[in-house]
């Protein structure tokens, strides 16, 4: 059986037909795991095609996962699973329960017809690079979470263009790619302001930013808050070894040090929210309920999800900002 037809005046490209055909050869079971495919050149000359357009069908069947390739040889079949028709690369820095929001949102919109593989880089620029390189031409999509890692953008810029969407954080080395993203100096700095009033009944604004893991534009929308409205505050690297004074307000970012304020607490019997003040940042089930409640300041990790899907499906090359909110709870 012809593995491959392409037919003039069908009105469909014919890199399309290619694929196609070798798809319905695979369904058909023709053509089983690990068998070659005919060679670029033999497809050109049979068919009188270009190689570019070989190639390019070639390497849309290489990106879903169906076919690789071993050089000098040519191609074969990886996968006899057709119906995948897009295969995505998902990038996290680490999973925590608000990223796993994001995760569970994102495939729940995204549809049946995708698989997903998800890594993690842990903050590290050489697990990055080597994450990145080595799914490099085998992907439809690439969804990145670049961080504040120094040379991120060079990396990510070795990426197909066109196949690239930046995630929660950008900068302006990535203006060029679409993002869904949160934009952590203005957030901050509206939540503080939504909350002012409260604020305003205590002495001092404490903010814990260790300044590995958190984006810079926590800090910088902090610091201006504090400025534009008198607040007398500190930023401070670490919560070891500090006691809670009255009249304070923490503005703590990682979950980590919201723990250690609230054991600190405790062990010197003063009171949430009346004692001293705590905002956490990014919403958890358990903020709810955890010492009657902890505010936060969060952006909606679901829509974040469902809005990264719909760019996909709907091929959105925009720069969109995902919304932030103050919740206020008893905390503060």
């Amino acid at each position: 059986m012809k593995i491959i037809t392409v037919q003039n005046n069908q009105g469909i490209p014919k890199y399309k037909q290619i694929i196609s055909s070798i798809e319905k050869t695979i369904e058909d079971g023709y053509l089983k795991k690990d068998e070659k495919l005919p060679s670029i050149n033999k497809v050109c000359l049979e068919f009188s095609l270009s190689r570019d357009t070989v190639l390019q069908a070639y390497d849309e069947l290489k990106k879903r996962g169906i076919i690789y390739a071993i050089l000098g040889k040519g191609y074969y079949i990886k996968s006899t699973e057709v119906r995948i028709k897009q295969r995505i690369f998902l990038l996290f820095e680490e999973l925590n329960i608000f990223k796993e929001d994001l995760y569970n949102s994102f495939l729940e919109n995204i549809g049946k017809d995708v698989q997903v593989d998800i890594f993690f880089h842990h903050f590290n620029i050489q697990v990055f690079r080597k994450l990145i390189n080595d799914s490099n031409g085998n992907y439809t999509k690439y969804i990145i979470m670049p961080t504040n890692l120094v040379e991120a953008a060079s990396i990510i810029k070795t990426l197909p263009v066109n196949e690239v969407i930046i995630l929660d954080q950008t900068n302006s080395e990535l203006k060029d790619y679409p993002a869904i993203y949160q934009n952590h100096k203005k957030d901050i700095y509206n939540g503080l302001l939504k909350g002012k009033s409260k604020l305003s009944k205590y002495e001092k604004l404490i903010m814990i930013f260790p300044g590995f893991r958190e984006p810079l534009g926590m800090k910088m929308g902090f610091d201006n808050f504090c400025k534009d409205y008198a607040f007398n505050y500190e930023v401070i690297t670490e919560f070891k070894n500090r006691e809670i004074k009255k009249g304070e307000v923490y503005i703590i970012p990682s979950d980590r040090d919201l723990v250690l304020v609230i054991e600190k607490a405790k062990l010197q019997n003063l009171k949430i929210g009346s004692d001293f003040g705590i905002i956490s940042y990014n919403e958890s089930p358990l903020k709810k309920i955890v010492e009657n409640g902890i505010t936060t300041i969060s952006t909606n990790f679901v829509a974040m999800g469902k809005i990264l899907a719909e760019m996909i499906l709907k091929g959105k090359k925009e720069q969109i900002e995902n919304k932030s909110a103050l919740i206020i709870r008893n905390s503060l």
